[in-house]
């Protein structure tokens, strides 16, 4: 993030707001890596004799966000040909897009439940970025949602043929709570004016099993933590974590600092800067097996949109942006104030956030 960026609470309601740093060359190492990955994939699926290829394809989940929006969404953003495509060849998509990523808390399962600290019903998406690909897939702007953002929640479909009741006031996340990824895209599209082209979402679960696929990350801490919410538990200095511990830290938040969301930001960053060093430390290329188990923890955590849920079309999303580089990537947060109504919740900062999401159109 820029350094006039904001930060929001998490799931415990309080929060403090503050300026947040945040380093766009990371996210750009990690999109680099999931197209490496996702090329490596379907080299060792084809080696497979298909078997592979069939069992990481049906990890996929998908919603068919589309079909249940209909056509009364945003323009799409326009489509550039592909330079240099010629007749024989696929060429790789380079049109701008824009992705709804999402972080769900979900407890669903015995396992989520586990690393979620508790069994309550339904999901939240406590973490949502808006991806926009510039035509090219040179640049990217990765935009940040508060989930305690306050927002009109429009009206969603829901899969029994029913439908949601329009809500004023209310908090980002619960369009997920009541509607789904369906009802995500929808808000999103309905405060931003953006479309979004194709949706991203991983769990606690997937997150976890993806860190100990790749052997775990090492962490530094600057004070102890002890924080009962994440039941995370350690001294300060350098740490190898696991799966879980790595996401405990994610989410630890009363255990440093003064209990805000600022302390956690700073974890979360640390985290996603080990992450990304223990995936490009792992060659994974030259271990086919080690290969076919990170992919298959990532597939298995995965849920995406019906554009996006086969290997080919991850793999050539993840090709496609090889040619963007560190410095051409932006990250932001949308433009917020302290709600009126709620010193603990915010609203969209205007004209500023209309004027953000605009450039992405």
């Amino acid at each position: 993030m820029t350094g006039d960026e904001r930060q929001t609470s998490d799931d415990d309601g309080g929060a403090e707001r503050q300026p947040g740093t945040q380093v766009g060359r990371r996210s750009s190492r990690w999109m680099k890596a999931v197209g490496f990955t996702l090329a490596g994939t379907l080299v060792i699926a084809a080696a497979g004799a298909g078997f592979a290829y069939w069992h990481l394809n049906r990890n996929i989940k998908s919603v068919d966000i589309n079909s249940a929006l209909g056509d009364n969404r945003p323009a799409k953003t326009q489509s550039l040909p592909s330079a240099g495509a010629s007749a024989s060849a696929s060429p790789l998509p380079s049109e701008a897009l824009n992705i709804l990523v999402l972080g769900s808390d979900s407890r669903s399962g015995k396992r989520n439940q586990a690393l979620g600290g508790g069994s309550s019903e339904g999901a939240r998406s406590d973490t949502a970025m808006v991806v926009h690909l510039d035509a090219g897939r040179t640049k990217a702007t990765i935009v940040s949602i508060p989930r305690d953002t306050l927002v009109t929640r429009p009206s969603c479909p829901l899969s029994d043929g029913g439908s949601t009741a329009e809500a004023h006031g209310v908090m980002f996340n619960t369009a997920y709570s009541v509607g789904g990824p369906v009802c995500a895209v929808k808000t999103v599209e309905s405060m931003t004016n953006v479309r979004m082209d194709h949706y991203l979402e991983v769990d606690f679960a997937g997150f976890a099993d993806l860190v100990d696929a790749l052997g775990g990350v090492t962490v530094t801490t600057d004070e102890d933590i002890d924080d009962e919410d994440s039941h995370l538990d350690l001294k300060a200095g350098t740490h190898h974590l696991d799966g879980t511990k790595a996401l405990a830290l994610a989410r630890t938040r009363h255990g440093i600092g003064d209990g805000s969301d600022l302390g956690r930001i700073g974890l979360q960053q640390t985290l996603v800067k080990a992450l990304l060093q223990q995936i490009s430390s792992t060659n994974l290329l030259t271990s086919p097996a080690r290969l076919y188990k990170v992919a298959d923890v990532a597939t298995a955590g995965l849920t995406t949109d019906t554009g996006l849920n086969s290997l080919s079309e991850l793999m050539s999303l993840g090709q496609s942006l090889q040619g963007l580089s560190e410095d051409e990537l932006k990250t932001v947060t949308m433009p917020v104030v302290p709600a009126p109504s709620n010193a603990n919740r915010v609203v969209a900062e205007e004209p500023e956030a209309a004027e953000l999401w605009a450039t992405l159109r």
